[in-house]
Protein backbone atom coordinates (compact mmCIF):
# COMPACT_ATOMS: atom_id res chain seq x y z
CA UNK A 1 0.00 0.00 0.00
CA UNK A 2 1.17 3.50 -0.90
CA UNK A 3 0.14 5.81 1.93
CA UNK A 4 -0.02 9.58 2.35
CA UNK A 5 -0.45 11.44 5.63
CA UNK A 6 -1.77 14.99 5.25
CA UNK A 7 -1.11 17.15 8.30
CA UNK A 8 1.76 14.84 9.22
CA UNK A 9 3.52 17.42 11.42
CA UNK A 10 0.44 18.22 13.52
CA UNK A 11 -0.85 16.78 16.77
CA UNK A 12 -3.06 14.05 15.27
CA UNK A 13 -0.75 13.46 12.32
CA UNK A 14 2.07 12.66 14.71
CA UNK A 15 -0.08 10.05 16.47
CA UNK A 16 -1.12 8.62 13.08
CA UNK A 17 2.53 8.03 12.21
CA UNK A 18 3.13 6.27 15.53
CA UNK A 19 0.07 4.04 15.13
CA UNK A 20 0.97 3.00 11.58
CA UNK A 21 4.23 1.63 12.99
CA UNK A 22 2.72 0.13 16.13
CA UNK A 23 0.11 -1.83 14.16
CA UNK A 24 2.56 -2.96 11.45
CA UNK A 25 0.38 -1.40 8.77
CA UNK A 26 1.34 -2.85 5.34
CA UNK A 27 3.24 0.07 3.82
CA UNK A 28 5.04 -0.13 0.47
CA UNK A 29 5.78 3.60 0.47
CA UNK A 30 4.72 6.57 2.57
CA UNK A 31 4.69 10.33 1.93
CA UNK A 32 4.09 13.15 4.40
CA UNK A 33 2.28 16.40 3.59
CA UNK A 34 1.70 19.62 5.51
CA UNK A 35 1.22 23.34 4.99
CA UNK A 36 3.71 25.45 3.07
CA UNK A 37 5.07 26.63 6.43
CA UNK A 38 5.98 23.08 7.50
CA UNK A 39 7.06 21.78 4.09
CA UNK A 40 10.72 20.86 3.91
CA UNK A 41 10.91 19.43 7.41
CA UNK A 42 12.47 15.99 7.67
CA UNK A 43 10.63 13.29 9.61
CA UNK A 44 12.25 9.99 10.54
CA UNK A 45 9.89 7.07 9.91
CA UNK A 46 10.83 3.43 10.35
CA UNK A 47 14.52 4.19 9.83
CA UNK A 48 13.97 6.43 6.80
CA UNK A 49 14.22 10.23 6.60
CA UNK A 50 11.24 11.62 4.72
CA UNK A 51 10.93 15.21 3.50
CA UNK A 52 7.53 16.79 4.21
CA UNK A 53 5.84 17.97 1.02
CA UNK A 54 3.66 21.04 0.48
CA UNK A 55 0.09 19.73 0.36
CA UNK A 56 -1.02 22.69 -1.72
CA UNK A 57 1.26 21.93 -4.67
CA UNK A 58 1.94 18.20 -4.39
CA UNK A 59 1.56 15.56 -7.09
CA UNK A 60 -0.83 12.95 -5.67
CA UNK A 61 -0.33 10.24 -8.29
CA UNK A 62 0.39 6.75 -6.96
CA UNK A 63 -1.16 7.09 -3.49
CA UNK A 64 -3.68 4.39 -2.50
CA UNK A 65 -4.92 5.80 0.82
CA UNK A 66 -4.51 9.35 2.15
CA UNK A 67 -5.02 9.95 5.86
CA UNK A 68 -6.15 13.56 6.34
CA UNK A 69 -5.84 15.57 9.54
CA UNK A 70 -5.38 19.12 8.32
CA UNK A 71 -8.60 20.99 9.11
CA UNK A 72 -11.98 21.32 7.45
CA UNK A 73 -11.30 24.13 4.98
CA UNK A 74 -8.25 22.43 3.49
CA UNK A 75 -10.07 19.12 3.36
CA UNK A 76 -13.00 20.60 1.44
CA UNK A 77 -10.72 21.87 -1.30
CA UNK A 78 -8.00 19.21 -1.29
CA UNK A 79 -9.82 15.91 -0.74
CA UNK A 80 -11.52 15.94 -4.19
CA UNK A 81 -8.15 16.67 -5.80
CA UNK A 82 -6.57 13.66 -4.07
CA UNK A 83 -9.45 11.31 -4.89
CA UNK A 84 -9.35 12.39 -8.54
CA UNK A 85 -5.76 11.13 -8.59
CA UNK A 86 -7.02 7.67 -7.57
CA UNK A 87 -6.65 7.65 -3.77
CA UNK A 88 -9.20 6.95 -1.06
CA UNK A 89 -9.27 9.81 1.48
CA UNK A 90 -9.93 9.12 5.16
CA UNK A 91 -10.65 12.54 6.61
CA UNK A 92 -10.47 13.52 10.27
CA UNK A 93 -12.13 16.94 9.93
CA UNK A 94 -15.82 17.86 10.13
CA UNK A 95 -15.94 18.82 6.42
CA UNK A 96 -17.54 15.65 5.04
CA UNK A 97 -19.18 13.94 8.01
CA UNK A 98 -22.78 14.81 7.25
CA UNK A 99 -22.53 14.38 3.46
CA UNK A 100 -24.96 11.63 2.44
CA UNK A 101 -22.41 10.28 -0.03
CA UNK A 102 -19.63 10.03 2.54
CA UNK A 103 -19.70 7.17 5.06
CA UNK A 104 -19.04 8.18 8.68
CA UNK A 105 -17.36 5.13 10.15
CA UNK A 106 -16.33 3.55 13.43
CA UNK A 107 -15.14 0.08 12.38
CA UNK A 108 -16.39 -1.65 15.55
CA UNK A 109 -19.85 -0.18 14.93
CA UNK A 110 -20.67 0.28 11.22
CA UNK A 111 -17.90 -1.18 9.06
CA UNK A 112 -20.58 -2.17 6.55
CA UNK A 113 -20.87 1.51 5.58
CA UNK A 114 -17.56 1.10 3.70
CA UNK A 115 -19.36 -0.94 1.05
CA UNK A 116 -20.42 2.36 -0.58
CA UNK A 117 -17.87 5.18 -1.01
CA UNK A 118 -19.20 7.17 -4.00
CA UNK A 119 -16.95 10.21 -3.54
CA UNK A 120 -13.85 8.26 -2.56
CA UNK A 121 -13.97 9.97 0.86
CA UNK A 122 -14.56 8.38 4.27
CA UNK A 123 -15.15 10.56 7.33
CA UNK A 124 -13.82 10.09 10.84
CA UNK A 125 -16.31 11.13 13.57
CA UNK A 126 -15.73 13.92 16.06
CA UNK A 127 -13.44 12.75 18.86
CA UNK A 128 -16.17 13.13 21.49
CA UNK A 129 -18.73 11.15 19.51
CA UNK A 130 -16.09 8.52 18.89
CA UNK A 131 -15.60 7.77 22.59
CA UNK A 132 -19.26 6.86 22.98
CA UNK A 133 -19.92 4.76 19.87
CA UNK A 134 -18.29 1.43 20.85
CA UNK A 135 -20.28 1.52 24.10
CA UNK A 136 -23.66 2.67 22.78
CA UNK A 137 -23.88 0.38 19.73
CA UNK A 138 -23.99 -2.98 21.57
CA UNK A 139 -26.45 -1.54 24.12
CA UNK A 140 -28.66 -0.33 21.27
CA UNK A 141 -28.53 -3.77 19.66
CA UNK A 142 -29.67 -5.33 22.94
CA UNK A 143 -32.39 -2.92 24.05
CA UNK A 144 -33.12 -0.30 21.37
CA UNK A 145 -31.62 3.10 22.15
CA UNK A 146 -34.15 5.95 22.12
CA UNK A 147 -32.84 8.85 24.23
CA UNK A 148 -29.46 10.29 25.23
CA UNK A 149 -28.71 13.00 27.77
CA UNK A 150 -24.99 13.74 27.58
CA UNK A 151 -22.59 16.04 29.40
CA UNK A 152 -19.04 16.01 28.07
CA UNK A 153 -15.74 16.81 29.76
CA UNK A 154 -13.40 17.61 26.88
CA UNK A 155 -9.63 17.95 27.06
CA UNK A 156 -7.81 21.03 25.82
CA UNK A 157 -6.02 18.97 23.14
CA UNK A 158 -9.38 18.87 21.39
CA UNK A 159 -8.60 22.45 20.39
CA UNK A 160 -5.18 21.46 19.03
CA UNK A 161 -1.67 22.15 20.25
CA UNK A 162 -2.54 25.79 20.88
CA UNK A 163 -5.27 24.68 23.30
CA UNK A 164 -2.77 22.61 25.27
CA UNK A 165 -0.33 25.53 25.28
CA UNK A 166 -3.04 27.87 26.54
CA UNK A 167 -3.74 25.64 29.54
CA UNK A 168 -0.01 25.29 30.25
CA UNK A 169 0.58 29.05 30.03
CA UNK A 170 -2.31 29.85 32.37
CA UNK A 171 -1.19 27.26 34.94
CA UNK A 172 2.35 28.62 34.83
CA UNK A 173 1.17 32.22 35.12
CA UNK A 174 -1.22 31.60 38.00
CA UNK A 175 1.13 29.32 39.95
CA UNK A 176 0.36 28.96 43.62
CA UNK A 177 -1.85 32.04 43.57
CA UNK A 178 -4.72 29.88 42.38
CA UNK A 179 -4.87 28.33 45.84
CA UNK A 180 -5.57 31.76 47.33
CA UNK A 181 -8.90 31.81 45.55
CA UNK A 182 -10.29 29.03 47.72
CA UNK A 183 -8.62 30.20 50.95
CA UNK A 184 -9.45 33.89 51.17
CA UNK A 185 -11.42 34.82 48.08
CA UNK A 186 -8.68 36.83 46.39
CA UNK A 187 -9.09 37.12 42.65
CA UNK A 188 -6.64 35.26 40.43
CA UNK A 189 -5.98 36.71 36.99
CA UNK A 190 -5.03 34.71 33.93
CA UNK A 191 -3.54 35.63 30.56
CA UNK A 192 -6.16 36.28 27.89
CA UNK A 193 -6.69 33.13 25.85
CA UNK A 194 -7.67 32.63 22.22
CA UNK A 195 -8.94 29.04 22.20
CA UNK A 196 -11.44 29.21 25.05
CA UNK A 197 -13.87 32.02 25.98
CA UNK A 198 -12.96 31.86 29.68
CA UNK A 199 -9.76 30.88 31.55
CA UNK A 200 -9.31 27.12 31.36
CA UNK A 201 -6.72 26.64 34.12
CA UNK A 202 -8.34 25.62 37.45
CA UNK A 203 -11.72 26.08 35.77
CA UNK A 204 -14.43 24.43 33.69
CA UNK A 205 -15.87 26.18 30.63
CA UNK A 206 -19.37 25.12 29.49
CA UNK A 207 -18.72 26.14 25.90
CA UNK A 208 -16.84 24.01 23.33
CA UNK A 209 -16.35 25.07 19.76
CA UNK A 210 -18.37 27.91 18.32
CA UNK A 211 -21.99 29.01 18.54
CA UNK A 212 -24.32 27.62 15.88
CA UNK A 213 -26.35 30.37 14.26
CA UNK A 214 -29.75 28.73 14.62
CA UNK A 215 -31.14 30.65 17.58
CA UNK A 216 -30.89 27.59 19.86
CA UNK A 217 -27.82 28.78 21.81
CA UNK A 218 -26.01 25.51 21.11
CA UNK A 219 -22.42 25.02 20.01
CA UNK A 220 -21.16 23.13 16.98
CA UNK A 221 -19.63 20.51 19.30
CA UNK A 222 -23.09 19.79 20.71
CA UNK A 223 -24.58 19.66 17.23
CA UNK A 224 -21.88 17.26 16.04
CA UNK A 225 -22.59 14.95 18.95
CA UNK A 226 -26.24 14.38 18.12
CA UNK A 227 -25.99 14.52 14.31
CA UNK A 228 -23.06 12.12 14.11
CA UNK A 229 -24.53 9.72 16.69
CA UNK A 230 -27.70 9.39 14.62
CA UNK A 231 -25.74 8.72 11.42
CA UNK A 232 -23.26 6.20 12.85
CA UNK A 233 -25.84 4.29 14.89
CA UNK A 234 -28.34 4.50 12.02
CA UNK A 235 -30.96 5.94 14.38
CA UNK A 236 -32.34 9.03 12.59
CA UNK A 237 -34.96 9.63 15.28
CA UNK A 238 -32.62 9.32 18.27
CA UNK A 239 -33.35 12.11 20.76
CA UNK A 240 -30.16 13.69 22.10
CA UNK A 241 -29.60 16.50 24.59
CA UNK A 242 -25.94 17.50 24.90
CA UNK A 243 -23.89 20.00 26.91
CA UNK A 244 -20.22 20.12 25.96
CA UNK A 245 -17.77 21.36 28.60
CA UNK A 246 -14.05 22.08 28.31
CA UNK A 247 -11.98 21.00 31.34
CA UNK A 248 -8.33 21.60 32.36
CA UNK A 249 -7.13 18.21 31.11
CA UNK A 250 -4.42 17.75 28.49
CA UNK A 251 -5.62 14.54 26.82
CA UNK A 252 -8.78 12.45 27.15
CA UNK A 253 -12.45 13.23 26.61
CA UNK A 254 -15.09 11.96 29.05
CA UNK A 255 -18.88 11.74 28.85
CA UNK A 256 -21.57 11.37 31.50
CA UNK A 257 -24.46 9.64 29.71
CA UNK A 258 -28.02 8.88 30.67
CA UNK A 259 -29.54 6.59 28.05
CA UNK A 260 -33.17 5.59 27.59
CA UNK A 261 -34.06 2.32 25.86
CA UNK A 262 -37.11 0.72 24.29
CA UNK A 263 -36.69 -2.48 26.31
CA UNK A 264 -35.51 -3.13 29.84
CA UNK A 265 -31.77 -3.53 30.35
CA UNK A 266 -30.15 -3.94 33.74
CA UNK A 267 -26.68 -2.69 34.74
CA UNK A 268 -25.61 -6.32 35.15
CA UNK A 269 -26.73 -7.19 31.60
CA UNK A 270 -25.09 -4.05 30.23
CA UNK A 271 -21.78 -5.00 31.83
CA UNK A 272 -22.03 -8.54 30.43
CA UNK A 273 -22.53 -7.12 26.95
CA UNK A 274 -19.79 -4.51 27.20
CA UNK A 275 -17.22 -7.00 28.50
CA UNK A 276 -17.57 -8.83 25.18
CA UNK A 277 -17.60 -5.69 23.02
CA UNK A 278 -14.65 -4.64 20.86
CA UNK A 279 -12.95 -1.41 21.84
CA UNK A 280 -14.45 -1.31 25.34
CA UNK A 281 -12.89 -1.81 28.79
CA UNK A 282 -14.97 -2.01 31.98
CA UNK A 283 -13.50 0.15 34.75
CA UNK A 284 -15.38 1.17 37.87
CA UNK A 285 -13.97 4.71 37.83
CA UNK A 286 -12.91 5.65 34.28
CA UNK A 287 -10.65 8.71 33.99
CA UNK A 288 -8.79 10.47 31.17
CA UNK A 289 -5.44 9.60 32.76
CA UNK A 290 -6.26 5.88 32.60
CA UNK A 291 -7.13 6.08 28.92
CA UNK A 292 -4.12 8.15 27.82
CA UNK A 293 -2.39 6.10 25.14
CA UNK A 294 -5.09 3.40 25.26
CA UNK A 295 -7.01 2.18 22.22
CA UNK A 296 -10.31 1.46 24.00
CA UNK A 297 -13.09 3.44 25.62
CA UNK A 298 -13.23 2.91 29.39
CA UNK A 299 -16.74 2.70 30.84
CA UNK A 300 -17.95 2.53 34.45
CA UNK A 301 -20.39 3.90 37.03
CA UNK A 302 -23.09 1.85 35.29
CA UNK A 303 -26.30 2.14 37.28
CA UNK A 304 -30.08 2.32 36.84
CA UNK A 305 -31.55 5.62 35.71
CA UNK A 306 -34.68 6.97 37.41
CA UNK A 307 -35.85 9.32 34.63
CA UNK A 308 -36.51 6.93 31.74
CA UNK A 309 -38.66 3.81 32.07
CA UNK A 310 -35.79 1.70 30.81
CA UNK A 311 -32.67 3.70 31.46
CA UNK A 312 -29.01 3.50 32.42
CA UNK A 313 -26.50 6.08 33.57
CA UNK A 314 -22.81 5.55 32.85
CA UNK A 315 -19.50 7.38 32.55
CA UNK A 316 -16.98 7.03 29.70
CA UNK A 317 -13.41 8.17 29.04
CA UNK A 318 -11.26 7.81 25.95
CA UNK A 319 -8.07 9.18 24.40
CA UNK A 320 -9.28 11.87 21.98
CA UNK A 321 -6.03 11.91 19.98
CA UNK A 322 -5.81 8.14 19.64
CA UNK A 323 -9.14 6.33 19.22
CA UNK A 324 -10.82 9.71 18.96
CA UNK A 325 -8.89 10.54 15.79
CA UNK A 326 -5.70 8.83 14.60
CA UNK A 327 -6.40 5.21 15.56
CA UNK A 328 -9.89 5.16 14.06
CA UNK A 329 -8.53 6.52 10.76
CA UNK A 330 -5.92 3.75 10.62
CA UNK A 331 -8.53 1.14 11.57
CA UNK A 332 -10.69 2.34 8.66
CA UNK A 333 -7.71 1.90 6.34
CA UNK A 334 -7.18 -1.61 7.71
CA UNK A 335 -10.86 -2.40 7.08
CA UNK A 336 -10.51 -1.18 3.47
CA UNK A 337 -7.57 -3.51 2.92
Amino acid sequence: MHIGVVGATGQVGTVMREILLQRNFPITSIRFFASERSAGQIISFNGEDIVVENAGSANWAGIDIALFSAGGELSKSLAPVVTSAGAIVIDNSSAWRMDDDVPLVVPEVNKHALERIPKGIIANPNCTTMVAMPVLKPLDTEAGLQHLVVSTYQATSGAGLSGVDELENQITHAGNRARELTHDGKAVTFPTGVNFPEPIAYNVVPFCGSLVEDGMNETNEEKKLYEESRKILELPNLLVSATCVRVPVYTGHSLAITAGFEKEITPHKAMEILRESKGVVIDQIPTPIKTSGADSTYVGRIRPDKIFSHGLSLFLSGDNLRKGAALNAVQIAEALI
